[in-house]
């Protein structure tokens, strides 16, 4: 009787653990539909509205004490920066659907030595994200990637990336760049102030685009002549008018 009782004792543990694990498992399900929810409709909004601020510029405004920032459309941006920022960051841009499966080989080869991200998983690292390597970073941003290229157009992930890029310590996105490095509107960039602006990416902090030394100035030399043939082969055709 005892030895009866004790199985039914045990059976009703085993009952109770198996129906707890199954509604942990409903909770966890629901809260990572939920998750996906709320990022499916914030990279939805932000196909149309101005991105307000990101997660790096709150923390750089927290930690410097201010950032220089002004969100302009595409159309008040040089065609010479967005050219010279796609031929620097992604020449393939208007050819891949977030990942240059071409670069990330060549980075693997190179033993990660150099980098494989495109200027569309810059944007989401940028604008939905926080900075540094982490591997929950990494996941996400290989998530919401092909999300945000399925909803938005090449143009507006150019457009968003210029926007909310790094161009020195607390400056972000191509107008105030424009303005801090050489006073002008980024809509009145040349083709070498924007080349200098793309070389300093993406290491704003250590580089300078009005004070270029040698190494900023040899890369944007490099970055006008890539300019020029995604010009002429046709690379430039998603995003240039």
């Amino acid at each position: 009787m005892a030895r009866t009782h004790r199985k039914r004792t045990k059976k009703t543990r085993i009952s109770r653990l198996q129906r707890i694990i199954a509604l942990l498992r409903r909770w966890i399900f629901r809260l990572v539909l939920g998750a996906a929810a709320l990022i499916t409709v914030w990279v939805a909004a932000y196909a149309i509205v101005p991105v307000p601020t990101t997660p790096y510029i709150l923390s750089e405004r927290i930690r410097l004490g201010t950032a220089e920032r002004e969100w302009v459309p595409i159309e008040d941006i040089s065609v010479h920066l967005q050219r010279a920022a796609v031929a620097a960051e992604d020449a393939n841009f208007c050819l891949h659907w977030g990942f240059d499966m071409a670069a990330i080989r060549a980075a693997i080869d190179a033993g990660a030595a150099r980098g494989g991200s495109t200027i569309s998983q810059q944007t989401v690292k940028n604008a939905f994200l926080w900075h540094g390597r982490s591997w929950p970073r990494k996941a996400l941003e290989a998530a919401i990637t092909p999300l945000m290229e399925a909803l938005w157009p090449k143009q507006r992930i150019l457009e968003v990336y210029l926007n909310v890029a790094e161009f020195d310590e607390g400056v972000f996105g191509a107008e105030a760049a424009a303005r801090h490095h050489f006073g002008v509107s980024a809509a009145d960039l040349t083709p070498i102030q924007a080349a200098r602006l793309a070389a300093v990416l993406p290491a704003p902090q250590a580089r300078s685009a009005s004070q270029p030394g040698a190494f900023v100035r040899d890369r944007a030399a490099a970055i006008l002549d890539g300019a020029a043939t995604i010009r002429a082969d046709g690379r430039d055709a998603c995003f240039a008018n």
